[in-house]
Parts: structure tokens; C-alpha cells; sequence
């Protein structure tokens, strides 16, 4: 296959370490050197831990098309299914983040497995959940692992610390969690009772932690390895309806709403800040789960938007957006495909090849559903209906489409209700992706040192 240059480097490290960190940008062909990291130092098999849906659109489409000769098959589904996948003569088994847990209790499948890719590792980060602790059980019988996200710490610091545990025992970070947080933050009291607090990183702590993991970490920022056109970030400001905003100060200062549908109720801060954000985008939800309108003023807006665009890619956070996006579509015209957990793999697929083909004007989608290893390089905008609070989430969404193969200018595009704290959502999102670039790129330089 062909490799840009740094795909070459990120496949020979893993090639020439065994167990590492690729933390490189979204949308540099981690997959791609992962694979031929695999190639240069076959001994056995592969095992492939990845998202749900990017299995097989990602992983197994990326080993067609750049291992020739090489089977792969999905180990998803029914256990008759999953152990199918680990007998047949396939060279690289792709299974999906829960099946670690499956897999763990049958450890003898892992037999000729020498190499394994944890792909968007963040997913194991809670060192107390089922899964976690199964990979962690897995890896201890694989060689060569490298793990992969380009948003390993998109939260906080100390997200990385069961990572790095899973590569090398505790050498680097550790072996005791608490024993690590006591290093890298400190505590801050937030409320009246003595456990409530908060864990505030110290000064110097990211310049630590980077320091300790560079000898294991091939990282590239995207900017600097790949001749792509430049990317734009914009906020477009929606008025809201005078009883949209009195309902939205009732809520906010009476933690209650009655509207004509229903009563809303939201017993504590973050609960509170959830209705606000739902009520905002249109609707909220009772406590059955049951979907409460209120209005779909920002929507249209959308759509103009897409219609003064070729093709955009738009996300939602929640049921009642992908059908009031839905409406609207189908008001202007607009071909149209959305991406959510409800939609079939095959299905997604085809939504993707259609996008890409120029088929369909937009690709509506679930920033969970559809953040990691899809390639939407023919849009040019993406959309953000609403804000989301998880930096993992919106820098996966936007790489869609900035990313290799892109040819044209690009731009993220978010949308907020004025005066509102869906401005202080994207503050705090800003402000979360600051501290997550400068971990990583410490890493980024301190390994070029080496």
C-alpha cells in the first residue's frame, strides 16, 4: 500500500515497539498504518477492537482495499457468530468494544493472535467497568497492541491513565489510580459534604504526564502532515420566541415547566442544564421518556444554511432533532439520509457511498453514531443543530469531513440560541479541546526530540 510519511512512521513504531500509543489527529489514516504496522511484523493474527459501526465500513472496507490477499471477518452477533469469526481462516478478526467481555471468557480463541488495535481507546478509560477490566485481561496475552484515539484525554487528565496501565503494567503512570490523581490534580471542595469535589489538574501536570509517555506514543497533528485546505469555525446566533424564553427562565429558576403538552421537572444542577439545552433545541422529555414539543424555531435555519451549501453534514443530539431536521429536509426538497443508533450497518454504508457519490445533499447523523471512521470528505460543512458538551464528540464529528482526500475548503458551523447558555456549552467545549491539544501536543514534541 502507500503510505504518506507519516503513516510510514506511525507503522514502523508500532512495528519496532510492540506496545504503544497512537494519539494522531483525526483523519490522518490511523487505520491505514495500523494495518500495515500489522504486515511488517506478522507473527500471527490480528484482533481488532473498534466502535460498532465502523467495523466493517472502516476496518474490514480499509483491509480490502490496502492488505491484498488478507481475509477478515466480523466477529459480531450471535456467540455461535463470534466464535465462527475466531475458527474460520480469516488473518484479522474485527470485533466490537462490548465483545471484550464475551472474548475474555473464552481466552482460548486468542490462540494465534499476536497483534491486536484498540481502536477510540477512550472507551476503556473507567478501569471499574466490565469491559475494561476484560480487555485488560486480553492484552495481557497479545504482544504487539497499539491503541488508538486522536481525543485520548478529551475530558480530563486522568482518562489516560488506564490506557497507559493496559500497555505496560503501570510502569509509566503508575499502578495505583489514586496514587496517579494525587500526582496530576487537586482536590477542590463543591459542595457542603466532604466528598463533594472536584479534581483540578495541577500546573505541570500535562508536561508529566507527556513526558513519561513519549518513549510509547507516535502522535501527528493533522495541519502538519497533510496538504488539506484550511478549516473554519463559525457561530450563527438564533432568536428565540418570547415564550420559548420565559419558559426557559421558569426552568431555569424554578428548576419546574409547565407547558400545554406536560410538566417538566429537573431536581438538580445537571439535570437542570440538560432540560435547558433539550428545551432550547425544540423539545424536552417527561419522565416516561415521552417527547414534549415546544418549537422547531432553529431548524429552518439549518436548512437555509444547507441549501446556500453543495452538501453538509449535520448533527443532532436527540429523537425529537433528527425528526424535526426530518421535516424540514423534506420542506426544502433535499435528499436526505440520517445516522443513528436505530440504523442497520448496511444501511449506513449505503448512506455513506450514496453522500459520497453526490447523491444525497445531507447526511443528517448522531455525533456517537457516526464520529469515528466514516469518510464524508465530499461535504464541505458541518453543522451543529445543537451543542454538545463532549469534546470527544465534536472534534470526531467535524474530522468527517477534514480529513485526507479532502480537496476544497471546510468549515464547522454551530448554531446557538442567543443569550442563552447554549453559549457557555460551546465556552466550556472550547475550553475542553484547548486543554486536550495541549496534552497531546507536548507529546507530539517531546517524542520528535527523541
Amino acid at each position: 500500500m502507500e503510505l504518506f510519511n507519516h503513516q510510514e512512521h506511525c507503522a514502523q513504531f508500532w512495528s519496532d515497539h510492540k506496545r504503544i500509543f497512537n494519539t494522531s489527529d483525526p483523519g490522518t489514516g490511523k487505520t491505514i498504518a495500523s494495518l500495515e504496522g500489522y504486515r511488517r511484523s506478522i507473527q500471527g493474527r490480528l484482533l481488532v477492537i473498534a466502535p460498532l459501526s465502523i467495523l466493517e465500513p472502516s476496518w474490514g472496507d480499509d483491509t480490502t482495499k490496502f492488505l491484498n490477499g488478507f481475509k477478515w471477518a466480523v466477529a459480531h452477533g450471535s456467540e455461535k457468530k463470534r466464535t465462527a469469526a475466531f475458527q474460520s481462516d480469516a488473518d484479522i478478526i474485527i470485533m466490537n468494544h462490548d465483545g471484550v467481555k464475551w472474548l475474555a471468557k473464552n481466552l482460548h480463541l486468542l490462540e494465534n493472535i499476536s497483534h491486536c488495535v484498540v481502536d477510540e481507546f477512550t472507551a476503556f478509560k473507567n478501569k471499574q467497568t466490565q469491559r475494561s477490566k476484560a480487555l485488560a485481561e486480553l492484552l495481557k496475552k497479545i504482544e504487539y497492541v497499539v491503541m488508538l484515539s486522536g481525543t485520548p484525554n478529551s475530558n480530563h487528565i486522568t482518562d489516560i491513565w488506564y490506557p497507559a496501565y493496559m500497555i505496560d503494567g503501570g510502569d509509566r503512570l503508575g499502578r495505583n489510580f489514586f496514587h496517579f490523581r494525587d500526582q496530576v490534580c487537586t482536590p477542590v471542595q463543591v459542595g457542603p459534604r466532604p466528598e463533594m469535589r472536584q479534581w483540578v489538574e495541577k500546573e505541570g501536570a500535562r508536561e508529566m504526564v507527556a513526558h513519561l509517555l513519549s518513549d510509547i506514543t507516535v502522535r501527528y497533528q493533522f495541519d502538519d502532515c497533510l496538504d488539506v485546505p484550511e478549516h473554519s469555525i463559525h457561530t450563527y446566533f438564533v432568536d428565540m420566541p418570547s415564550q420559548v424564553m420565559r419558559q426557559y427562565n421558569e426552568l431555569l429558576e424554578a428548576s419546574f415547566l409547565e407547558t400545554q403538552n406536560g410538566e417538566i421537572s429537573a431536581v438538580h444542577a445537571g439535570s437542570r442544564i440538560k432540560k435547558l439545552l433539550q428545551l432550547l433545541s425544540g423539545a424536552v422529555y417527561d419522565e416516561d421518556g415521552e417527547i414534549v414539543k415546544v418549537h422547531d424555531n432553529r431548524y429552518e435555519l439549518v436548512m437555509q444554511l444547507a441549501a446556500e451549501r453543495e452538501q453538509c453534514v449535520v448533527a443532532f443530539n436527540w429523537r425529537h432533532e433528527r425528526e424535526a431536521l426530518t421535516r424540514w429536509a423534506e420542506k426544502y426538497g433535499f435528499t436526505y439520509g440520517f445516522i443513528d443508533g436505530s440504523v442497520a450497518t448496511s444501511d449506513r454504508t449505503r448512506m455513506v457511498n450514496e453522500f459520497q457519490d453526490g447523491k444525497l445533499k445531507l447526511i443528517m447523523a448522531h455525533p456517537q453514531s457516526a464520529g469515528h471512521g466514516l469518510t464524508l470528505t465530499r461535504g464541505t460543512s458541518t453543522i451543529w443543530a445543537s451543542p454538545t458538551y463532549n469534546a470527544e464528540h465534536f472534534i470526531q464529528f467535524n474530522r468527517r469531513i477534514y480529513r485526507a482526500g479532502q480537496t476544497r475548503k471546510t468549515e464547522t458551523i454551530r448554531i446557538a440560541a442567543r443569550d442563552t447558555a447554549e453559549i457557555d456549552v460551546y465556552d466550556k467545549l472550547d475550553g475542553k479541546v484547548e486543554r486536550m491539544q495541549d496534552l497531546l501536543n507536548l507529546m507530539c514534541q517531546l517524542r520528535r526530540k527523541q
